[in-house]
């Protein structure tokens, strides 16, 4: 019996014994490393049994040039850039990798909380200019005490349930709004729950964004949503940039309404021309920005160690479907029964 040919079409590193390493005996693997799928030779595709991407899309169009394709494996947590009712049609099975960079995503959140909420990015911008701010505390609605805020969490999946413990540890009172998680959830991690995104939004000073992007969930936090958080609220999105109507936050910021945000993911990345105004204040170091936004680019998963995980997981992820006992399974296939009992 032939193997499976697996194709992976873009290199997260030139050296790609880690991936071979899982692959080898298996399936016989092609590496290639193009910008788009479209890219790809005919010949490639049309023998791919198993497809790996990471920051590729896979629409409509691409699917037709993978007649054989059984496995789409996607080396990451969210699955937008995938036409899954194209996969459904198709039945190809979809999976992902929820599970490489829980922990330094959780960090980068509270990091970018902690400094906007204490003061330290405001300090650092006022300490440094040619005329530096009086050695003295400022008085902002920006600074507060984390036992006196509420931090809200929209999605409490992996990532979610670590920012929400470590929030806890810093003495937050922890809220979160997840429709789909079971019930008895919160008291498992000792957090509370409330049961619509209204709900969470008017008692949230701190809100972290740590849901999948999803035609539901995509643009949920516009101009109303924004002017339902507390006065002097901070907004932290290490999510999907599309989550967020990025010119009803600038305008939110501008005018004072929201104090802070700590943005790892924006709509357009990198950053297009032409650039949403609060980006462009951002470049600009427009006066009234100072201290009040962080970007960081979509790098909070990032550590080594994370870096060495999902490229070994993904690998190990695509295994096991060829092998019939599939994990991660974003989207079943009639191909495969599930896992083995």
């Amino acid at each position: 019996m032939m193997m499976p040919n697996v194709l992976y079409p873009e290199l997260l590193d030139p050296d790609t014994r880690l991936e071979q390493a899982v692959l080898a005996g298996h399936c016989s693997v092609t590496f290639r490393d193009v910008p788009e799928l479209s890219d790809l030779a005919e010949a490639d595709c049309r023998e791919a049994d198993g497809l790996l991407v990471f920051r590729h899309h896979v629409r409509e169009a691409d699917f037709a040039r993978f007649p054989k394709l059984k496995v789409l494996v996607r080396i990451g947590v969210g699955f937008d850039r995938i036409a899954m009712k194209t996969a459904a049609a198709r039945d190809v099975l979809v999976c992902n990798v929820p599970d490489y960079g829980t922990t330094e995503i959780a960090d980068h959140a509270m990091g970018l909380v902690l400094a906007l909420r204490r003061g330290l990015l405001l300090h650092h911008d006022l300490q440094r200019g040619r005329e530096p701010a009086p050695w003295l505390m400022i008085d902002t609605p920006l600074i507060d005490r984390s036992g006196a805020q509420t931090f809200g969490i929209v999605g409490l999946g992996r990532i979610g349930t670590a920012v929400a413990l470590r929030a806890k540890a810093f003495g937050f009172r922890v809220v979160f709004y997840d429709p789909y998680v079971p019930n008895g959830t919160e008291l498992a991690i000792g957090v509370e729950r409330v049961r619509s995104l209204p709900e969470l939004l008017a008692v949230s000073n701190v809100l972290s964004l740590n849901c999948l992007l999803s035609d539901e969930t995509r643009g949920m936090i516009g101009a109303g949503e924004l002017r339902q958080l507390p006065a002097g609220a901070v907004i932290i999105n290490t999510a999907r940039g599309a989550l967020i109507d990025i010119d009803a936050l600038g305008e939110a910021m501008k005018d004072g309404h929201i104090a802070g945000a700590g943005l790892d993911v924006v709509p357009v990345e990198p950053p297009a021309e032409p650039l949403p105004v609060l980006l462009a204040a951002y470049r600009n170091h427009d006066a009234w920005l100072t201290g009040r936004l962080i970007v960081t680019p979509h790098v909070a998963y990032y550590s080594p160690q994370a870096n060495r995980d999902i490229r070994v997981k993904a690998a190990e992820t695509m295994v096991a479907a060829l092998q019939g006992r599939p994990q991660n399974i974003v989207l079943p296939s009639s191909r495969f029964a599930g896992p083995a009992p």
